[in-house]
Order: C-alpha cells, then structure tokens, then sequence
C-alpha cells in the first residue's frame, strides 16, 4: 500500500509539471495567451516581470519542468529527476507562501509538497548517503 502511494505521488508531480510547464513553455513561445485571471499582487508581478525581462530563464524553467513531469510519468531514472525538480517546488511553496499568501493560492503548491516528499520517500535509501558525515 505504502509503496503504491510513493507510485501516486510521483505520478501527481509528474502530471502538474508536464500539464503547467507545457501551458507555461506555450506562452513563453507565444503559442498561447496568459488565460484570464485575477491580478496578482504588486510584490508576485514585480518577481514575474523580472524573471521575463531576463530573456531565457522562463522557458528554460519551463522546458525543465515539462522534461521531468514526463520522466517522472515514464518512471525514467526517478531518484534524479526528483532532485532536480525539488528546488522548482520548493520555490513554487515559497512564492505562494510569500507572495500570494491567499488560502486558495496554496492549495496547488501544498499538494505538489506532498506528493514530491511521498515520491521521494521511496528512494530514501539512495538519498541517504547525502546525509552521511563522510571524513576523509
């Protein structure tokens, strides 16, 4: 049971980044428009106006996020994809904790917490090692 739950929580990670990063690398190739939606705080505009300004980190964001959501559907080497996708969500929490701190707003970004500590719990035994003390 436990295991198909970790199962679960990967394949959730897997679809929000491959289904959001797809809508978002859309945009940034202006394949799409932004879809109508509330206007976000001062604070989260002034964040996003800056990470566009720069030219390439948006759809580069977005190229990683769509790459691993598909790798982590596909069950491709997991253990990997999910360290490099951890600091996307982490960021994803913080954004929202911080920028658009609405109840509503962190509903998305608790659920992709979740489902990214239960995935990687299943390879907790390939992550320990980094915690080891190692002395030379």
């Amino acid at each position: 049971m436990k295991k198909n739950l970790q199962i679960v929580g990967r394949i959730i990670l897997g679809l929000i980044y491959m289904t959001f990063g797809a809508m978002g690398l859309a945009m940034a190739l202006d394949i799409m428009s932004m879809p109508e939606q509330p206007p976000m705080p001062e604070a989260a505009m002034k964040f996003m106006e800056g990470i566009m300004a720069t030219g390439y980190f948006f759809p580069f964001l977005k190229i990683t996020e769509v790459t691993c959501g598909i790798l982590l559907l596909l069950g491709i080497a997991p253990p990997v994809t999910l360290i490099v996708i951890a600091p996307v969500t982490l960021h994803i929490i913080l954004f929202h904790l911080f920028l658009t701190p609405t109840p509503t707003e962190m509903i998305l970004p608790t659920l992709m917490g979740l489902a990214q500590i239960l995935a990687m719990s299943t390879y907790w035994k390939v992550y320990q090692p980094l915690f080891e003390k190692n002395v030379p």
